[in-house]
C-alpha cells in the first residue's frame, strides 16, 4: 500500500497534508498558502506553498526588510512546529523526528520539511548506498 495512494474521503495522504497545513497557516496567520503541494519520499515530508504573504510582509519586502519578514516567519513556524508535526504525525501515522520551515522571496514560496524515523519504514535500511 502506497502512502500517497491511500485515500480517505477521496484525497490521497499528501493531498491530505496540504489540505491541513494551510487550514492551520490560515487558523494561526490569518492568511495562509493559495496552493500548496506535498512530496512524500522514503523518510521526509516536503511540503511547498506558494503565496500567503501578507500586507505588512509586502510592505516590508517594498521596503527592503526581507532580513526582519524571514526572522519574523522563522519565529512563527518555529512555534507552530509542534502543531504541524502532530497534525503530520496523525495523517501518516509516522514519528517526525524533526522539522524546519524557509521562505523564499521573489517569487513568495514557504517549504516544510518533516523528517521521519527512519524505522517507519517497514524494516528498510536506513540509507541505501
Amino acid at each position: 500500500m502506497s502512502e500517497t495512494s491511500t485515500e480517505e474521503h477521496g484525497q490521497s495522504v499528501t493531498a491530505r497534508i496540504s489540505t491541513e497545513i494551510v487550514r492551520t497557516l490560515k487558523e494561526s496567520f490569518g492568511k495562509g498558502p493559495v496552493k500548496a503541494k506535498s512530496y512524500l519520499l522514503d523518510d521526509f515530508l516536503l511540503v511547498v506553498m506558494r503565496g500567503g504573504v501578507t500586507v505588512a510582509e509586502e510592505t516590508m519586502l517594498e521596503r527592503g526588510h526581507s532580513d526582519l519578514v524571514r526572522q519574523f516567519r522563522q519565529t512563527y513556524q518555529n512555534e507552530m512546529g509542534d502543531v504541524l508535526c502532530a497534525k503530520v504525525e496523525a495523517i501518516t501515522g509516522r514519528k517526525v523526528l524533526t522539522y524546519q520551515s524557509q521562505i523564499l522571496f521573489d517569487p513568495h514560496i514557504v517549504m516544510e520539511v518533516f523528517f521521519f524515523d527512519p524505522s517507519d519504514l517497514d524494516g528498510a535500511p536506513e540509507f541505501e548506498l
